[in-house]
This record gives C-alpha cells, structure tokens and sequence, in this order.
C-alpha cells in the first residue's frame, strides 16, 4: 500500500507548525510543504520587533535552522502557489497548472497587509510589515535615522513600528483612525497607557485621522495628507492597517469563508480529508463557544497542533487560551485571552499603571476572561490558569499585589 500523503499549502509557522507535529507524532506518510516566497519558513514577530530595531539576526526569524526539513524528511517546495483543490478527486492544482493528489490537505495560506488605497499609496518609500523582505526594506530605511517618518495605523504593527523608527533616531509620526491608539485590542484607558509611552519617547500623534493621499514624486512621498487637511511631511510612510485573510483557495474550492476560512475545533473544514490553521482560519473555539479568528504567532503554533492531532487520529480540539506580546521601548507586554468577551468588560489593575508595572485583568462578572502583564514576569501562566478555571474571583485580592495569583485559582 502506498504511503498516505499530506500536502500543507502555505509555508509559514502554522504550516511548519503542522509538518512538525505530524512527524513528532509518528506520521510515516509523505508531507510536502508548499511555500508561496522563496524563504524556509519563518516567524512574523521579530520582523516589527527585535529583527526589525537590529537587535536580532536574520536567521533568528526561521522556523526551523537549515536542513531540518530534509532530515525530517519533509519535502519543502519554495514558489509553489496553490490555485484551489477538488476535494473528490483529492487534488490540488497549483497556479502553474500542476496537480498534487493528497490524502490530506492542510491550508495555511496566511493573510497579506491590507493595502492603503489612497492617491499617491504606491510610491516607493511607502512601506508595508508583512514578510521578511518589507523587514528588511523597513530596516534599512529606517537604520539611517534623522528622517521624518509617518505611520499609518496606530494598531500594535504600527506601534511597534514608531519604536524601532524612534531607536533609529527618527522623528515619528503615528496617524490612527480611532481615538486611542489600540483601542480596539485593549479599550482606550489601556490604549493611552502606550500613547503616553510613544509621546515619552518623542512620538506625535494625529488620531481620528483619515489619510486621503500621499503627495510627492516618484522618488517617494513628501506630505500625508488627511481628511481634516492636516499635511505631514514624510521621507518614509509605513502602513500598518490590518491584514486580510488569503481565502482565494477556499473560495475557489466551494469553502464557506467568513472572515477567514471556517473550521471547527479540530480545523476540520466542511469538506473530507481538508482542514485550514493559521491566520487565514476562523476556527470555532470550544471555551466561548464560538468562531474566533485571530493572527497572532500562538494561533498558527495552536492550529498546526490540533491540525497533525486530527490527521493521526488523536483526539483534536483547539482549547488553547489566545495569546500575544509585545516590546515597546523598555516596555514589554503579554496579553492573554478572549478579546470578543474583554471587549466590554471591567478592567481591574495590580501594580502601578502611572509607573508602566502592573497586571491588567478583565472580569465578566466575577470571572476573568482575559489578562495582561506589562513589565511583570512570570505570571502568565498564573493568568492563563485564572482564565481558564473560569473560577469567580474578589476584586480585592485580585487588585492586591500581595496575594498570590496563585491562591486565586481554584480549578
């Protein structure tokens, strides 16, 4: 009998992810990995964060150090672009023409930087974060310093991006459409915590603002131009807007795709022997019983996991509580938890918030459904533990730096 064969359309760390844990779990079939860029798979974090302020290595990004593949027996497949799969037939067609029968096929086609669509958007200095190459662009520019940088967005890609432009000695200025920069992700009282962070460090901000243009020539933009008339003069634009889902090859095959590619918690997709992680997923999260999509590095890790955990047959369920970081400055951060449940939630703080050390928690109820540590070590576990028990909590001790987190959790 033939060795059953699993192709992972999408090169990046869920895609990796998935290759990884099917041999680490006894899979002896045939796995090829498809990668749409040239580069061995890589990690998206470090290129807003220690890669991009020079603090890091290139190589630092990688997934896995060279030759892994081959000594794993994983047939990586660089520039190989999926167009969409017949899921009766088990194969997949790829943009060439090719075809690649499957027993299994995992999609981890990823998402791209949404694009700002703006007169003036495809000048050459305006840049987007999303691969290692932006990376390297964006470092190179910004590594001259004492050049007059505008970002658009004031999300954490943005963010991000105004520290390692300031590290470099630029001068920096962050154009965000809401009113608090994050206050999406976090509510505005957190989100002006990291405002008054950026402002510390010399960073202005435009917030509320509608870029409408980008005036100059084509030897890059000169002045951002908003709704309000507001013109900002720029040596280099980085946009940092979100990004999209890459749910062509779903579409294509007949996926049922709302805002990412529906899966449920085992990353099962409605059609047979095909299944979807990473940032193009959405999957169904048991915990909030609920789809959930995020496209943060720990989803493409979780996703990969339960992907490999359902192909060899072992009990698959996404139950991993979301999670991120970020560094700022001398600001560093982990966040944990349900963002759809913390959206409207009380914010209960541990620590000294004016002196940027302290545990913000948000509480349903008397439930903890989310957590965020912000220069404290060493409690996100703790802070997982508390999200996931579901256990009622007192305010009063969980606001107390004296208690130990610990002793809060009772399941």
């Amino acid at each position: 009998m033939p060795k059953p064969t699993v192709v992972i359309a999408g090169a990046g760390l869920a895609g990796a992810t998935t290759a990884e844990q099917l041999r680490e779990r006894g899979f002896g079939g045939r796995i090829l990995l498809l990668g749409a860029e040239a580069n061995a798979p890589y990690i998206r974090p470090p290129l807003s964060k220690e890669y991009l302020t020079g603090q890091a290595e290139r190589s630092a990004a990688f997934v896995h150090p060279e030759g892994w593949y081959r000594d794993n027996d994983v047939e990586f497949l660089p520039e190989s672009v999926a167009g969409s799969f017949d899921g009766a037939a088990h194969e997949l067609f790829l943009a060439g023409g090719a075809r690649i029968t499957f027993d299994n096929l995992v999609l981890a086609t990823g998402a791209s930087a949404r694009k700002l669509t703006v007169p003036g958007a495809g000048h050459g200095a305006v840049f987007t974060l999303r691969t290692i190459e932006d990376s390297d662009w964006l470092r190179a520019a910004l590594a001259v310093g004492g050049r007059r940088v505008a970002v658009i967005g004031s999300g954490w890609i943005g963010l991000e991006v105004a520290a390692a432009a300031r590290g470099y000695g630029n001068d920096v200025t962050v154009l965000g459409s809401s009113a608090v920069p994050l206050s999406k992700a976090i509510g505005a009282e957190l989100g002006s915590v990291f405002e008054k962070l950026h402002r510390d460090n010399g960073v202005e901000f435009f917030n509320r603002a509608s870029v409408v243009a980008i005036d100059g020539d084509d030897d890059g933009p000169r002045v951002v131009v908003t709704r309000d008339g507001d013109r900002i003069p720029a040596d280099i634009v980085v946009v940092g807007v979100g990004a999209t889902p890459n749910t062509a090859v779903g579409e294509r095959s007949g996926l049922s795709v709302e805002n990412g590619i529906l899966v449920d918690a085992a990353m099962r997709t409605a059609v047979e022997d095909v299944l979807a992680v990473g940032d193009v997923t959405n999957p169904y999260l048991p915990a909030i019983e609920r789809h959930l999509r995020n496209e943060h590095w720990a989803n493409a890790i979780a996703g990969g996991t339960v992907a490999a955990r359902a192909i060899v047959g072992e009990h698959a369920s996404y139950d991993e509580i979301p999670y991120f970081y970020s560094d700022q400055y001398d600001l560093g951060m982990e966040y944990s938890g349900y963002a759809p449940l913390a959206a409207d939630a009380e914010v209960v703080y541990r620590g000294d918030v004016d002196a940027r050390e302290f545990v913000a928690f948000w509480l349903r109820g008397d439930r903890v459904v989310a957590g965020m540590n912000v220069n404290v070590w060493d409690v996100n576990d703790q802070v997982q533990r508390l999200i996931r028990s579901g256990a009622p909590v007192d305010r009063a001790r969980l606001a107390d730096p004296g208690v130990d987190l610990g002793d809060l959790v009772t399941g």
